[in-house]
Order: C-alpha cells, then structure tokens, then sequence
C-alpha cells in the first residue's frame, strides 16, 4: 500500500496552469493599460463584431465564461478608459450592447498580437500553437468544459433509517 502522495490531480493542474497564464497574460497586457479579464472581454468583442455581431452583456458572458456582473463591471471600466461604447439594445430596453471604440480597436490588435506571442512560447513545449499535441490538449480541454457538471447532492441531515 502506497502512503505517499499520489502526485497533483488534473484539477489542480488545471486550476495552476490557468493562474500561470493568466499571469503571464496580464504581464504581457498591463503595458496596453489591460489586464486579462479586460484582454477576454475586448479580444472575445473584437471577434464577435468582426463576425457582425453587437452583443449584450450577457451575450459577451456566455461566450467568456465570465460572470454577467463581471462583465458588466469590465465593460464599465473599459467604457470610462475610451476603449468601449455601451448603448441600450433597442430590442431589449435591460440590455446593454457593446462595442469596441476606435481606439478599443486599436489597443485590441495590438493586444491580440502580444498575446499571440506569448502563446507562441507557452505552447514551445508541445511543439507550438499548431502541434497535433496541442490540438490534441485543446480537443481535450474542450472535452472537459463542454461535460455538464454532475448535480450537486445536498447534505442530508436526516440520519439514516429516519423519516422527517
């Protein structure tokens, strides 16, 4: 029988590997006046209008994985630095559409391609971003965050045998 530790889980892993980068990104960003919540939320919205997209908030937090009061928090900041417009969506009076600004825009190229170099050197160990052994990792990272998560038992403080 083993006593000793049986070495890192994949959560952990994860859960380091994603601290790694963020760190690494919001390094790589805060010369552009960003951090790396902003970096999603301007690199996810330059994507979406170039795909003719305005999306709300809450459209912007499903596509992030961000919390909505999250993303409504970044866009605000965003907006009062210049780099977002939010207008109400004429379709839905409680929603806020966003849109990069001119200069949004601007920063947001330059911090798409920062960011792609930098993703340049954290894939080298895989062979880089193009590498079957990192599409493999990105299909299985994929996987994983497409899985429903398991329903949460709640704790049942009947004991056993009893009827409440």
């Amino acid at each position: 029988m083993n006593n000793g530790s049986p070495g890192p889980t994949p959560g952990f892993l994860v859960w380091r590997l994603a601290n790694k980068w963020r760190v690494a990104v919001d390094r790589a960003v805060a010369p552009l006046g960003l951090t790396h919540a902003q970096y999603s939320l301007v690199a996810s919205l330059h994507g979406m209008q170039r795909a003719g997209e305005r999306p709300s908030q809450r459209r912007l937090a499903e596509h992030t994985g961000l919390e909505a009061l999250y993303v409504s928090k970044l866009a605000r900041a965003l907006e009062s630095a210049g780099l977002v417009e939010r207008a109400r969506d004429p379709r839905d009076p409680r929603a806020m559409q966003l849109a990069l600004t001119e200069k949004g825009q601007d920063v947001t190229r330059q911090a798409i391609a920062v960011v792609q170099e930098l993703h340049q050197r954290l894939l080298e160990p895989l062979g880089g971003p193009d590498a079957p052994r990192t599409r493999t990792l990105t299909d299985e990272l994929t996987n994983l965050l497409e899985a429903p998560l398991a329903p949460s038992v709640p704790n049942d403080p009947t004991p056993q045998g009893t009827t409440p």
